[in-house]
């Protein structure tokens, strides 16, 4: 084990362990907002395999997140499979349309790529609104509690539903670092930063483009599974064009290329749009009201101001990411 790798490994496993030890002193509220960012965070550390390591701009990731969401969700509902196999089906659902969007779109690149995985991802949206009769379409539909438990662990449960969304980020960690630090991480970085020198080397670009999209699809998959299972609510929501900038921007915030970039980065953006929706703005409008006189009720609702305002100077002073920052200046080791 050399000694990169060796830090790695105790810097993914600092931040697990804290995780673990947070759960004991966490209040309520933000336990359960853990959990959630967890499982987010695996979304967006798929993303960041496609994007951040292997070049590929997509703007239809939400249709994998979605495609695991309603997998998960309708089997355990219509079928009244176990919760387990429903998670399984809902990464194997994930992949497969992966694989088929893949073999499609990766014949573009570029712009180009980046168009037709948006218009994959708007199909998939309004499939979803179309069969509203299953889908219930954006009212969506909830999975009842007994269909939410593995081994006779209740998943609505607030402990083991933290447990059980620790369990999965884990796993994501593990994957995405086998992957990057394998020989094919190394060629997905190579073909993100020059495609044809790769191809002369004897590599297949297009093979190697395909392997990253389905590895990014079957993780969005597990997440969105994951978070059916877990939070027992399904909705087109999760698979409008919404749900494919949001995984952009964590990613983008964290810093593109680190493992745990996409979780620093969902860790900040949650916790911005909930304090400038729940007091930031609010407080900001009591403020223009009392020593402006300006009728101010219509800014308490415009928190995406404030998380606007926040991406620019991020882009303007980290155009990398925080932890791309990290990396450029104090850690180059960092995976």
């Amino acid at each position: 084990m050399t000694g990169e790798t060796a830090r790695d490994l105790m810097l993914h496993g600092g931040v697990l362990v804290a995780l673990a030890g947070l759960a004991f002193v966490l209040p309520e509220y933000h336990h359960g907002n853990l959990a959630r960012i967890m499982v987010l965070a695996v979304f967006a550390m798929g993303y960041n395999l496609a994007f951040g390591y292997t070049g590929l701009l997509s703007l239809g990731h939400a249709m994998f997140f979605a495609a695991g969401l309603y997998s998960a969700g309708l089997t355990v509902v219509q079928w009244e499979w176990t919760a387990l196999a429903g998670f399984g089906a809902g990464i194997v659902a994930a992949a497969t349309l992966a694989l088929a969007v893949g073999v499609l779109a990766l014949r573009t690149t570029g712009v180009s790529f980046m168009i037709v995985t948006l218009m994959f991802a708007q199909a998939v949206y309004l499939t979803v609104l179309y069969y509203g009769e299953i889908t219930r379409g954006d009212e969506g539909f909830v999975i009842p509690q007994a269909a939410r438990s593995v081994a006779g662990l209740d998943l609505s449960a607030a402990d083991t539903r933290f447990w059980a969304a620790f369990a999965l980020f884990t796993v994501a960690i593990v994957v995405l670092l086998a992957v990057v630090r394998a020989p094919i991480g190394r060629v997905m970085v190579a073909v993100r930063e020059n495609e044809e020198r790769v191809r002369m080397l004897g590599y297949d670009p297009f093979r190697v483009k395909l392997t990253s999209l389905v590895i990014s699809g079957a993780m969005a998959g597990a997440a969105g599974a994951a978070y059916a299972l877990l939070f027992g609510y399904a909705g087109a929501t999760f698979s409008s064009i919404q749900y494919s900038i949001l995984p952009l921007l964590w990613v983008l915030v964290g810093g593109p290329g680190t493992v745990l970039g996409a979780f620093l980065g969902t860790l900040l953006m949650f916790y911005l749009i909930d304090l400038a929706s729940s007091d930031v703005m609010p407080w900001m409008a009591a403020q223009a009201e009392t020593f402006i006189g300006l009728d101010a009720r219509g800014l308490a609702s415009a928190h995406m101001i404030l998380v606007g305002a926040a991406l620019v100077i991020l882009v303007l002073y980290a155009p990398r990411g925080l932890l791309g920052v990290v990396r450029a200046r104090w850690a180059r080791w960092l995976a």
